[in-house]
């Protein structure tokens, strides 16, 4: 690992959700995901594999790990939250969480975050940051809720962009 920080726990659990690493066994469970958000392009599963691998090499390398996300009452997926370098830094990462439809409204996404930011801060790191498309009001009452502020706005090819940070204690 390249970095001065302690790795992510792999592994978190919550009253509700289990957070762990992907398996290639995962690879259907990210397709069916990226067809839900309408994804342009819906990766194939050999190529979802890949996506897994290549995601693996990075949390060994950076120590920081998009997670699968079960729930404890059946163990089905519903989607992914973790930390990545993204559009920031591996000292200051961003947070990242993707929920199938049928989980949202739960409080899943909030509950699996929450999870994460007290992963990140057991690192020793002391700032988070998100990145949010301006429409997508779900994700900002969540980062609401977790302590996240508004910073700045940047345009990029996708269109502008949020983005929010918090303080780690």
């Amino acid at each position: 690992m390249s970095t001065a920080y302690a790795p992510m726990p792999t592994h978190l659990a919550t009253e509700r959700l289990r957070l762990q690493p992907w398996t290639d066994a995962d690879a259907e469970d990210l397709c069916r995901l990226a067809a839900e958000r309408g994804a342009s392009v819906t990766p194939r599963v050999e190529r979802a594999r890949e996506i897994l691998a290549e995601g693996r090499v990075t949390a060994a390398t950076t120590g920081l790990a998009l997670m699968r996300v079960t729930r404890l009452d059946g163990g089905d997926f519903i989607g992914y939250c973790g930390l990545l370098v993204g559009r920031a830094t591996v000292e200051e990462p961003e947070i990242a969480y993707e929920l199938l439809q049928r989980a949202h409204g739960f409080g899943y996404a909030t509950e699996a975050a929450r999870a994460v930011l007290d992963a990140a801060a057991a690192t020793g790191r002391a700032r988070l940051w998100s990145t949010v498309r301006p429409d997508n009001a779900p994700s900002f009452r969540v980062l609401e809720k977790l302590g996240f502020e508004r910073d700045h706005v940047s345009t990029e090819e996708i269109g502008d962009l949020v983005w929010l940070t918090r303080a780690l204690p």
